[in-house]
């Protein structure tokens, strides 16, 4: 009898704890899933280490194509920054479509529109915009590396055959057939060869075990599509139609997959029937005969797999971009794409990480000349213009009140360095750069490009010179070119082909103040000495500065 109360007693405790458990966890589903109500329309918060972050750029860097931004057009307008301002994703496959779709300015009119579709349909439709991110929540991610660094090392397993693991299983029939005869001389065999097959194990274990997260993100993935395609989404009747197509195809994969993913390779936590299963996989091989077979399937669908990845991850993406555009407290726009030749409209246009910018217009329609002191505004408004020609073309949205221009290129040559590690200096880094963009406009595409003070990594009269004749070919025709310089010399040689704005400041008082209202015209004011002067230089310094500057001005000559 007292066995009896210890073993309910214990039955009892047993029920509790899964109880509370199960209890816990539908708590914790419940506020994760009100979270996304409450959140949608708030700067995402996620912090970004090197460990979760590496894996980001995994999709774009297996499916580069023409129109997508270059390194030194994404690593001048700070577009990491941007993209961690947009990405609202909660898996690695919505994280990653949707860096790429941030780098790829290439898509054509139709596909815009359907994004756009996509993206208006969840921004109205909370509940299933809330059930897709709680599905690809559960989905999560692959850990330090992209699922595409593993799909691209899949070569390095080999041919992995099945056969040595069969016949090895099989020499225990023969062993179990001899024990009504010879007992001792069986049992004797089948610990030989148990302790064959464990010893083997470990050695093909280690070269398995580093692929099994991401067959594990495979399999969730097509968990998640699953429930996907049982979704009512209007907007997305394509994709819907691509995922299910994908899921039909890899059914295979699957099978038996309970063996793989459930191996504690030794490491139980106690558990008895963990203790048999894992020995069952240690003497018989299950998990590794499965792994072949799934690596076979994987390797023979590694199309499907990255069209249901595509598929998936844009949908996530629409929802993100959806949450940014209800996060623009400043306001935002759609684009207008005309089929006109090369002009940009901007009106009220401001730069999405500023949380209090000052808004500026412009319609350019020809090349456009920037002057004005450092620290003025000429660098954030080419930033502003370039980063909204690239929102516009990539994720159908801008910073803007009315952003209008045809479909174009972009490329800048901004925030350049000295390549130490190639032995380059900056001026040739700049020139390289400056080429690239001419190369371009050469192939006949439409470009927009966006440089900040041409050649500075030279000598005056030189850095003119050039600096004229290489705007001059970057006027006209095909391109659109904003530039900032501090060489006003370049405002009367560039006349006939550049339109003239600036920013200017105002000294009041023994200080500073920058408007950063985009003026017409070229700047006409000379602060710099005047600034030396208010940070404590001596007065012989700054009087004799500002004469010379004048003297210059008045004849046209340096003098000592």
């Amino acid at each position: 009898m007292e066995y009896l109360a210890l073993a309910a007693a214990m039955a009892l405790f047993v029920a509790v704890i899964l109880v509370r458990e199960t209890v816990q966890a539908q708590n914790r589903k419940k506020r994760f899933i009100q979270s996304l109500y409450d959140n949608f329309g708030m700067p995402p918060g996620r912090k970004y280490t090197l460990e979760n972050s590496a894996h980001i750029p995994g999709y774009y860097k297996r499916h580069r194509e023409d129109g997508q931004l270059d390194d030194i057009t994404w690593n001048d307008l700070n577009m990491e920054d941007i993209f961690r301002r947009i990405n609202d994703t909660h898996s690695a496959t919505g994280e990653e479509y949707l860096y790429y779709l941030l780098r790829s300015a290439g898509h054509d009119r139709e596909w815009l529109e359907h994004f756009e579709e996509m993206t208006v349909w969840f921004s109205e439709h909370a509940d299933e915009r809330v059930q897709l991110q709680f599905l690809m929540s559960e989905l999560g991610y692959t850990g330090k590396y992209s699922l595409y660094d593993y799909i691209e090392n899949l070569d390095y397993l080999g041919e992995r055959s099945n056969v040595r693991h069969h016949l090895a299983n099989g020499l225990y029939i023969p062993l179990l057939l001899l024990m009504p005869f010879e007992i001792t001389m069986a049992l004797l065999g089948m610990a030989v060869l148990s302790v064959y097959q464990i010893v083997s194990y470990f050695k093909d274990k280690r070269e398995t075990e580093p692929y099994i997260t991401s067959f594990a993100y495979v399999i969730r993935l097509l968990g998640t599509g699953d429930r996907i395609v049982k979704m009512e989404l209007p907007a997305c009747e394509e994709e819907l139609s691509d995922i299910k197509s994908c899921i039909q195809s890899l059914r295979g994969v699957r099978s038996g997959s309970f063996w793989v993913f459930n191996a504690g390779s030794g490491k139980t936590g106690g558990n008895p029937l963990e203790v048999i299963m894992d020995y069952v996989r240690m003497i018989f091989h299950v998990d590794l005969i499965v792994f072949n077979k799934m690596l076979r399937q994987l390797r023979r669908h590694v199309t499907e797999i990255d069209l249901l990845i595509s598929r998936a991850g844009l949908l996530e993406a629409a929802v993100s971009v959806a949450a940014f555009r209800a996060s623009l407290k400043n306001g935002w726009c759609a684009p207008e794409f005309t089929d006109s030749e090369l002009q940009l409209v901007i009106e009220e246009g401001y730069h999405p990480l500023l949380e209090k910018p000052v808004k500026n217009s412009i319609r350019a329609e020809r090349g456009v000349l920037l002057t004005g002191s450092n620290a003025s505004g000429k660098s954030t408004f080419l930033k502003m213009a370039a980063v909204n020609a690239i929102l516009a073309q990539t994720l159908h949205t801008c910073t803007a009140d009315v952003y209008r221009a045809p479909l174009a290129a972009v490329y800048s040559s901004m925030a350049l360095r000295d390549d130490i590690s190639g032995g380059e200096s900056y001026y040739i880094v700049e020139i390289k750069a400056l080429k690239r963009i001419l190369d371009a406009v050469a192939k006949g595409e439409k470009v927009l490009c966006f440089v900040d003070e041409v050649l500075r990594g030279t000598n005056t009269v030189e850095r003119i010179a050039a600096s004229a004749q290489i705007l001059k070919s970057l006027a006209g025709g095909n391109v659109l070119c904003f530039a900032a310089t501090h060489d006003i010399e370049l405002a009367e040689l560039l006349r006939e082909e550049f339109d003239n704005y600036h920013f200017e400041e105002e000294i009041r008082d023994g200080d500073i103040f920058f408007a950063y209202r985009l003026l017409t015209g070229r700047s006409n004011t000379r602060n710099a000495i005047r600034l030396l002067e208010m940070m404590g230089y001596a007065k012989d310094v700054t009087e004799c500065a500002m004469e010379s500057a004048q003297r210059f001005l008045d004849s046209g000559v340096w003098q000592t």
